[in-house]
């Protein structure tokens, strides 16, 4: 082990459940911090943070965190961020600001782009330009409603204004934010650190450099890389390229222990929405305030307690909070949250009624109550413990790389100044759990200590006000019209001047050569491929995969759809998300709950409905059954799946009502922070079947059918439903077509052996093409939300065509070359660009998060005739590529890429395929993504869709869409 001088070594400790060894320093002039996960993964992974702790709701944190990726002084140009994302091979690459810190993370399997990554990131985060106009941009700024009018209306702008406007549009949004702020009535959680749209317009730039240079400090800074990294060169660099030019700050970045409430409080506050029904829309929580999240044996009492009283169905809380006629469905704030510097329980509904908040109070209590009088059965704590130790052991890296999720389950530790270490090595101290929780009365003294005699609680309700928009939009309409009367004629010219002069900043075409960059040349040219092990098809057909899973072992059955009818496919959401939260076996679906958490870390059920790899009209598709568990119970564990699989019940009709109102109310709440693939689901559902069924089984169609079914199902007890699902599962053959088994090599045997002794196969098994009619999609869609989610779609060709590689290359020329600086710069969208599906045929533009429509779609067209006129691309062509390369070479867990892996040839995707579009991508030219820009997207109508806010339908109308006020 090896490090530069100018850190101080303080040790390493070894993580034998996730193979790596933690290694820690310091720097010794400034005091900052590395921790390094060293291990032999590929991938390497960096993070700086900094500790920022807001004391008001303007958002200054989030605001600088966008404004320093902004350009550097080493780095002098108006976008680096975004124009290292197309000159690099990044695995990941982001910022993000939490409650207490920011931090600024990337990842790479590429040594070239590790280091050059590493040079843009070090000098953005310590020696930010922070460029007024940037501030303006990226914040906020006034400006005139019509550019070219003085005399118009004052108008808010800014990047994150308008991403503050959607996220706050959601009532769970608000929900956190509200309940946050009474559960810490003094300390930095009780601001909202992404920023309060009102209180956004208030912060000066003045404010933002003084935060900048209070926070933006070595002293206050945490270093965490991961990989197989040589720790003494990398540590040179940070010395050389930053560190060297600063002396320790003697001040620290700490949060103070919050203040205790001396009895509980109840609060009441409002949210706005659209229309006068009102019905089943409040929610209500009650939260507690427990200890430091930095004392790791308190920290997993608490999440132990929390998985006894909420993990399934049968736990206790969650039993109570799912039957209860006070509301529709549990909330999706309720469980534990760590990482705030102390943690908070929360439990609570939502769907319910203003009255009922002592009531759901009461519930609450009193459930906890008999917990404490007689506790549990012995097996339930045994179930959470091992749920923790399967969390513990899992490698992840399917969703964002697995180094980074190391990283950040050790950061709120060491932004606390607690022990990082010991939250990445549990094993001590889950054995020191399991021998507390072995005690007799362990969790009934625990819900008493923590939750029935903590006076420390909130109980926070959150009730629609159908009135609370227009006000707040008419307060912000007077707040400008009185800052604007206030302001000197010479003031409004200034606001001109700034308007035009951040214009033609953003018109200004930078020298993209003073970044770094990786190039072609550094691209493999063969797609990374995972072999399976063997294929097995005596018996059950079953491939297997042999990969580094850390003893845990993933199983997934899979059977081809039966012939169904276009409404039985509509209920296919709802049939595999019910399927393993029933009861099987004779258990009723509280025993089966109970069984599953006690065997397994997961168990879940999906359809895939897909087109033929060269035929959009072809469909195909069919069910898996998906779990994980630990090698040690491969038996049990695949029992339990044959069982789920062959003796679901579906009579239990109030457990189906209370699984439909649940999975509504979370399509519900997930609109707008999905709005632009919902938008574009719509725009593409009138091309062609399979981006019509798609649309229909996932998209604004989905939620229709749910809502209605909700309806019919309350008015009839849930009779229709068991009716519907039980007619699904008749159809289903008890027999699964095949298995897919992912396992490391000690538990490969047992894991065959255990499948093999369950299934013979069914020979009825055969794959069925479906039939589907075209739908209407809808393409303006109402809903609760600020701002603007458009897209546009045009038909044209699937993955197998010559022409496929241009159109993906297109997407991103036009997302980089134009759309970002049009639609999110100057339109001021949290996001916009464009990319080519061609699961689906088509060609997709969207934005997110937007104040505007018909400029948006001005500037879709635009960037057209902009890809069509320019004369020279090469080097977008090339930067585009290398995207799209990162993302298709982006490492998952190694279950994941085994299963991703299988899918994609069992849909037609086999690796010959894809490696043919691997090497036409890489051989693009300039001249072929203008042919077809000039072939598929000149002069076609194609389909458009926008998720708007509520009384927009003037606008619908005026660009020839069909409102619908879902």
């Amino acid at each position: 082990m090896s490090n530069s001088s100018a850190f101080r070594y303080i040790g390493a400790t070894p993580v034998e459940s996730l193979n790596l060894e933690v290694q820690h320093y310091e720097h010794i002039a400034t005091g900052a911090v590395h921790y390094h996960l060293a291990c032999d993964h590929d991938e390497k992974a960096f993070m700086v943070a900094v500790r920022t702790m807001p004391k008001d709701s303007t958002g200054v944190a989030h605001i600088l965190e966008h404004t320093v990726l902004c350009g550097s002084e080493k780095y002098p140009v108006r976008d680096p961020f975004f124009m290292m994302t197309r000159r690099s091979l990044n695995t990941f690459m982001n910022a993000m600001t939490s409650s207490d810190w920011t931090a600024y993370p990337f990842a790479s399997q590429n040594s070239k782009d590790f280091n050059n990554l590493l040079d843009v990131y070090l000098d953005a985060v310590f020696f930010s330009r922070l460029h007024p106009l940037d501030f303006a941009q990226e914040g906020h700024r006034l400006e005139f409603e019509n550019p070219d009018d003085p005399q118009s209306p004052l108008v808010f702008k800014g990047v994150v204004y308008n991403e503050m406007k959607g996220a706050m549009s959601s009532p769970v949004s608000q929900l956190w934010q509200g309940v946050s702020s009474y559960l810490f009535p003094t300390t930095t959680y009780h601001y909202n650190s992404g920023g309060e749209p009102a209180e956004i317009t208030r912060l000066s730039y003045d404010q933002l450099l003084k935060f900048y240079r209070s926070h933006y400090h070595p002293s206050n800074a945490v270093f965490m890389t991961f990989g197989n990294l040589d720790v003494a060169e990398l540590q040179d660099k940070l010395e050389f390229q930053v560190l060297s030019r600063f002396e320790r700050q003697n001040q620290s970045w700490s949060v103070p222990a919050e203040r205790r409430y001396p009895a509980p409080v109840a609060i009441q506050e409002q949210y706005g929405v659209d229309g006068d029904d009102l019905s089943a829309r409040t929610h209500h929580v009650v939260g507690w305030l427990l200890g430091f999240s930095t004392d790791l044996d308190a920290q997993l009492e608490a999440q132990l307690l929390s998985q006894v009283l909420l993990d399934n169905s049968a736990s206790p809380l969650r039993k109570a909070l799912e039957q209860t006629e006070l509301g529709g469905s549990p909330s999706p704030l309720c469980g534990l949250e760590e990482s705030n510097r102390e943690m908070s329980f929360i439990c609570g509904i939502e769907g319910s009624e203003p009255e009922h908040a002592a009531a759901l109070e009461q519930l609450v209590l009193d459930t906890l109550g008999e917990v404490a009088k007689k506790g549990v059965d012995p097996s339930v704590v045994e179930s959470a413990l091992h749920q923790l130790e399967l969390h513990q052991r899992e490698i992840g890296g399917d969703h964002y790389p697995y180094g980074l999720q190391l990283i950040f389950n050790a950061l709120p530790a060491a932004t606390h100044y607690g022990d990082p270490v010991a939250m990445l090595n549990l094993e001590p101290a889950l054995a020191r759990l399991r021998a507390k929780a072995s005690q007799p009365g362990f969790i009934q003294e625990a819900v008493t200590r923590l939750l029935l005699n903590n006076r420390h609680r909130v109980r926070y309700s959150l009730v629609p006000d159908s009135g609370l928009n227009a006000e707040a939009k008419r307060l912000e309409e007077q707040r400008l019209a009185d800052i604007r009367a206030s302001l000197s004629e010479e003031q409004l010219a200034e606001i001109r001047t700034q308007a035009e002069a951040l214009q033609e900043r953003q018109a200004d075409h930078d020298d993209p050569g003073i970044l770094p960059q990786v190039t072609l040349a550094d691209v493999k040219p063969e797609i990374a491929y995972v072999h399976p092990t063997a294929r097995n098809s005596d018996g059950l057909p079953v491939t297997d995969y042999v990969a580094g899973t850390n003893g845990i072992i993933y199983q997934q059955l899979m059977l081809d759809l039966p012939t169904l009818s276009a409404e039985e496919i509509s209920w296919l959401p709802l049939f595999t998300n019910a399927w393993t939260e029933v009861g099987a076996g004779g258990n009723d679906y509280l025993d089966q709950q109970q069984k599953q958490t006690s065997l397994v870390g997961s168990l879940s059920t999906y359809s895939t409905i897909r087109s033929g790899v060269s035929n959009c009209e072809q469909l195909q598709g069919y069910l898996v059954m998906s779990g994980k568990a630990l090698g040690s119970k491969a038996g049990d564990f695949s029992g339990l799946m044959q069982e789920t699989w062959q003796t679901a019940r579906f009579d239990e009709n109030e457990r189906l009502l209370d699984l439909l109102t649940h999975m509504k109310s979370r399509k519900e709440s997930g609109v707008t922070g999905s709005g632009h693939s919902l938008a574009m689901a719509a725009a593409a559902a009138s091309l062609n079947p399979a981006a019509n069924i798609s649309n229909a089984l996932s998209g604004m169609p989905q939620l229709v059918a749910l809502k209605q079914r909700l309806k019919a199902a309350q008015a009839d007890d849930g009779a229709s439903l068991s009716a519907a699902l039980g007619a699904m599962y008749s159809k289903i053959l008890k027999t699964p077509g095949e298995a897919l088994l992912v396992h490391d090599d000690a538990h490969r045997l047992a894991h065959l052996q255990a499948v093999a002794g369950l299934w013979t196969p069914d020979s009825a098994n055969t794959a069925r093409p479906l039939q589907w009619q075209m739908q209407d999609a809808g393409s303006w869609w109402m809903v609760d939300s600020q701002v603007n989610f458009c897209a546009w779609a045009l038909p044209t060709v699937t993955m197998d065509h010559p022409d496929a590689p241009a159109l993906s290359v297109l997407g991103g020329v036009l997302r980089n070359g134009f759309l970002h600086t049009a639609i999110r710069e100057k339109g001021g969208a949290y996001g916009a660009g464009a990319t080519h599906d061609s699961s689906q045929a088509c060609f997709k533009f969207y934005s997110y998060r937007d104040p505007r429509v018909e400029g948006t779609f001005d500037d879709f067209a635009a960037s057209i005739d902009w890809v069509l006129e320019r004369e020279e691309g090469d080097e977008l062509v090339e930067q585009a590529i290398l995207g799209l390369i990162g993302g298709m070479d982006r490492p998952g867990s190694p279950a994941g890429e085994a299963k991703q892996v299988f899918h994609m040839e069992r849909g037609g995707r086999t690796r010959e395929l894809r490696q043919q579009f691997r090497e036409r991508l890489l051989v693009t030219r300039w001249s072929d993504v203008q042919r077809v820009a000039d072939q598929y997207l000149r002069g076609q109508a194609g389909s458009k869709a926008v998720i708007a806010p509520r009384n927009s339908q003037a606008i619908a109308e005026r660009i020839g869409l069909t409102a619908v006020d879902f």
